[in-house]
């Protein structure tokens, strides 16, 4: 049994590493509430980005429904020009009204400002929608690498509560700054990891084709 001197010195380390636990539950607390951040972000994201999906979907079915009437009135509205010009005046008249006709419904088919039905009119409302939705996937993905650094950090931060070793609590605590990063890179730049992404594949891609050429 130790004297006074050594049980005062085993307390002290005692309430040193229980004040160090405290400090680490705290961090693991901080990334559990990130974590639960990015997770929600992300869900809503995945959500959205799901249900644009399908509006561009059928909006550009929509736009093609349009294209087949369009082409089908157009061709019997040429065959009844065609029509006209072998029969009688009379006759000729009334065909040449319904073709005339025809031909305006569609122009109609084609661009409609009004009803905001128009094939020019879909293209855009489709291609809107799909930039909506690669930006909610985009965000889900920043968000989906923000959770993995999250979790990761409060694995680090659980080992160092076991192991007392400070190296896992600084890299629990670099691993939360890079989730951080990400859902702020998820709620104002989501498409820059693909930005990054691509360019490093174009940057490498160059740089093949570069040593492909010296030989």
């Amino acid at each position: 049994m130790g004297g006074p001197h050594e049980q005062l010195e085993h307390a002290e380390h005692v309430e040193h590493a229980g004040h160090n636990n405290k400090k680490v539950a705290l961090l693991i607390a901080i990334l559990a509430l990130g974590l639960a951040f990015s997770e929600t972000l992300g869900k809503a994201s995945q959500t959205e980005g799901i249900s644009l999906n399908i509006k561009a979907s059928d909006t550009w079915n929509f736009f093609q429904a349009k294209t087949i009437r369009q082409t089908t009135l157009r061709t019997a509205a040429q065959a009844l020009t065609t029509e006209a010009a072998v029969t009688d005046e009379p006759r000729k008249a009334v065909l040449l009204k319904q073709a005339d006709d025809w031909m305006k419904t569609v122009a109609r088919y084609d661009s409609d400002p009004k009803e905001k039905d128009g094939r020019k009119e879909l293209r855009e409302l489709a291609e809107k929608y799909e930039h909506e939705r690669d930006t909610h996937l985009a965000r889900y993905h920043s968000y989906e690498y923000s959770s993995a650094a999250y979790q990761i950090g409060i694995v680090l931060a659980s080992a160092a509560v076991i192991t007392g070793m400070v190296a896992l609590v600084w890299g629990s605590i670099g691993l939360g700054i890079l989730g951080l990063i990400f859902t702020f890179m998820g709620l104002l730049a989501p498409e820059m990891p693909h930005d990054v992404l691509h360019w490093v594949q174009h940057f490498f891609a160059a740089g093949g084709t570069h040593a492909g050429d010296t030989h």
